[in-house]
């Protein structure tokens, strides 16, 4: 199937999202890299209506794809997490993205770079003073290096973190593709 990418948009999550949260982070590809363990609908809800209700400083947003959520991105500032910026150890003004797609039909279909590429144009870089966004995936997650790598990220270093081992890469905003 080809994918019309003019389709694919991002809006805030919300807490009408919260079911589908759990449905993604319990099940699949999402649950497999992206929340490690299972979790109950109270654990989801601790963890993302803080988000919701601007009580942290991480902007989450549904991924759809003709208007049908298929997955999930975040945003923030690495400054803004001091304990996770003295791990990762990266030296400038930066924002950090974590994403996944819950809908297993999407998954492995090449939306990934768009999805990626067309967040950082639309979101992370014209919404904050960012020089440059990092992200994480585990250093197994040979599919996710692939995609961001694609957008242009370049690999800095693997770095130990609370929640396990990080392969960070980088792209500066000067880096992005406008493609």
């Amino acid at each position: 199937m080809g994918y019309d990418f003019n389709l694919l948009n991002f809006r805030k999550l919300d807490s009408n999202d919260l079911d589908k949260m759990h449905t993604w982070l319990n099940n699949g590809f999402a649950a497999q890299w992206y929340g490690k363990k299972q979790m109950t609908m109270d654990e989801v809800k601790e963890k993302y209506l803080p988000y919701i209700n601007n009580e942290k400083p991480t902007q989450s947003y549904i991924i759809s794809y003709e208007n049908k959520p298929i997955g999930y991105i975040q945003t923030y500032k690495i400054n803004d997490y001091p304990d996770y910026a003295k791990q990762v150890e990266i030296d400038e003004d930066a924002s950090g993205v974590d994403l996944f797609i819950g809908e297993d039909a999407f998954i492995h279909k090449g939306l990934g770079k768009h999805i990626v590429r067309r967040f950082l144009k639309e979101i992370v870089f014209p919404l904050s003073d960012a020089v440059s966004c990092v992200l994480g995936p585990e250093p197994d997650n040979t599919a996710a290096i692939k995609t961001y790598e694609k957008v242009g990220f370049k690999y800095v270093k693997t770095v130990s973190t609370e929640d396990g081992d990080e392969y960070i890469m980088r792209i500066g905003k000067d880096e992005l593709e406008i493609s």
